[in-house]
């Protein structure tokens, strides 16, 4: 029964809740801004309402200082007359304890008509001083200056006259409250229209990774040709144009696991086909027959035991941490690979090793184990006399192993490098694995470089050439390039098959310096 369909997550995509956010604080950023703009403003009109009352008292003094008054109505009469009220505010001239001068212009807060206002301002100047105080009824407030009025000898006692003037606080900040309404309004639109363009915006900038969930959904190990559309040069643009790239990769990957297991499996097919039909054929009543296929069975077993370690060999170079690049003494180690080629039998090595004195970035290890895989190739299908050696173009360098036999021919040139694949060439035949011009090349890949073959006039030259690894003469030494001897049990098995396959016996161990090395031997399988 397939498998249902995964039901969709009901929940916030990631574009929404960046926007939500992102709005979130431009709304909370915009409340915050109002607010502190209110209470500086409503601090800023409670200041002036004083300022205001500092300045009528100001008046009132240079009224009554001003001129020669014939009594004390007349002073507060003309004192309420000059000040006319401003907005929200209101005047009164109190004589004898009564309301008894109000302005011409009726004034917007009659204080005369607030319940014991009158006689609330009679207690607090009794003493004769200036007051300056609040009245609060209900929700109205207002802010008042009291101003005892004395013309002539000062009498004692409480004052006869009194000018009173006062601001309704509220009148005062409901301008100020009518700003900020509206400006609540503005910023909940603004927030609105931010969040509607915001979607939109995102919405475009996103659609790559949009595509790119589209694009794995329906991705799977049988189809990865579909890639992502890429247009722009964001960073969003940028992801999806590196996810392609790690398709390509994954689809690429996946080619040559297809193409390493129909590879494998018909390697394998011959030898298992071949022990079969001996086993099935073999006389059991026959010693002889028994001998020989016995010994068949072993050596095509050793064969596909030989094959699975170079496939093991060749999958360890693909990981970053099999290799460790470092400042190597190249012709040092060019000497020190041409000793241990001595120890191929069959080899006829000359004796001029061609080495440029240079120093340059390379892992020392792995490069002796291709130049060793490229000698025993030498013996095995050339058949004469090689020589090893390197040589420097520019910041390149270039390792070579050069043989006088028959040739590659121009069509296999380009395919010899790939895995299983053999020369068929007179003198060329196979007889190995097919894997070890192909753990070669992938030595080379690993530096940035390549492994490739030419023509050298009687006989073939196989290089590895790095490119950028010479290093500018520096104070700091080279490492020495007795570190390049093989160190580990995979580098022992490529070279193994290859002493295997050109019939290669190690006659000497002296090069070894190490105590773990000179516990092994290369031995012939």
């Amino acid at each position: 029964m397939p498998d249902a369909p995964r039901p969709r997550l009901r929940t916030w995509t990631v574009r929404s809740r960046i926007v939500g956010l992102l709005t979130l604080l431009s709304l909370i950023t915009a409340i915050a801004a109002g607010s502190v703009a209110y209470a500086v403003d409503r601090v800023r009109v409670l200041e002036q309402i004083d300022a205001n009352l500092d300045a009528a008292l100001d008046s009132v003094r240079f009224i009554v200082e001003g001129d020669d008054w014939s009594s004390t109505d007349e002073a507060v009469s003309t004192i309420v007359q000059r000040l006319a009220p401003d907005d929200n505010t209101g005047t009164l001239g109190i004589v004898d304890g009564e309301a008894a001068w109000q302005p011409g212009i009726a004034p917007d807060v009659p204080l005369e008509q607030l319940p014991g206002f009158v006689e609330r301002i009679i207690a607090e100047t009794a003493d004769g001083r200036t007051v300056l105080g609040t009245y609060v009824e209900g929700t109205r407030s207002i802010r008042y200056l009291a101003a005892p009025v004395t013309v002539g000898e000062v009498a004692s006692g409480p004052p006869r006259a009194v000018f009173v003037t006062g601001y309704d606080v509220e009148a005062e900040l409901a301008e100020l409250d009518g700003a900020a309404r509206v400006f609540a309004l503005t910023a909940l639109l603004a927030t609105a229209v931010t969040f509607g363009i915001g979607l939109l915006v995102s919405g475009r900038l996103l659609r790559p990774i949009r595509h790119m969930r589209e694009v794995a959904e329906r991705a799977s190990g049988a189809d990865l040709s579909e890639r992502i559309p890429v247009t722009g040069k964001d960073d969003v643009s940028q992801l999806a144009a590196t996810v392609n790239g790690m398709l390509d990769r994954l689809g690429s990957s996946l080619d040559d696991q297809r193409q390493l297991l129909q590879d494998v499996g018909h390697e394998l097919k011959t030898p298992i086909t071949i022990v079969r039909g001996h086993l099935e054929l073999v006389d059991p009543e026959s010693p002889a027959d028994v001998v020989e296929t016995r010994e068949l069975a072993i050596d095509e077993l050793d064969r596909m035991a030989r094959l699975v370690d170079d496939l093991r060999a060749a999958a360890r170079l693909r990981d970053p941490a099999a290799f460790e690049l470092r400042d190597t003494d190249v012709a040092a180690l060019v000497e020190q690979i041409a000793v241990k080629a001595l120890a191929i039998d069959g080899a006829d090595l000359d004796p001029n090793v061609e080495a440029t004195p240079v120093v340059a970035r390379l892992d020392p290890d792995r490069i002796t184990q291709a130049m060793l895989q490229l000698a025993a190739n030498a013996v095995r299908h050339a058949r004469g006399p090689f020589a090893i050696g390197s040589r420097v173009r520019g910041s390149d360098l270039e390792l070579f192993v050069r043989d006088r036999g028959p040739g590659v021919p121009d069509e296999l040139k380009q395919v010899i490098f790939e895995r299983f694949r053999r020369g068929a060439a007179e003198g060329r035949g196979d007889g190995g694995s097919g894997l070890g011009l192909s753990i070669v090349a992938l030595i080379a890949e690993r530096h940035g470089g390549r492994a490739w073959v030419a023509d050298a006039g009687a006989g073939s030259e196989f290089l590895l050439t790095l490119p950028g690894a010479i290093v500018p003469p520096a104070s700091t030494p080279p490492a020495s390039a007795s570190v390049a001897t093989p160190s580990t049990q995979d580098d022992h098995a490529i070279r193994d098959r290859a002493i295997h396959d050109g019939a290669v016996h190690d006659r000497t161990t002296a090069d070894r310096t190490s105590a773990d090395h000179q516990e092994q031997q290369w031995h012939r399988s």
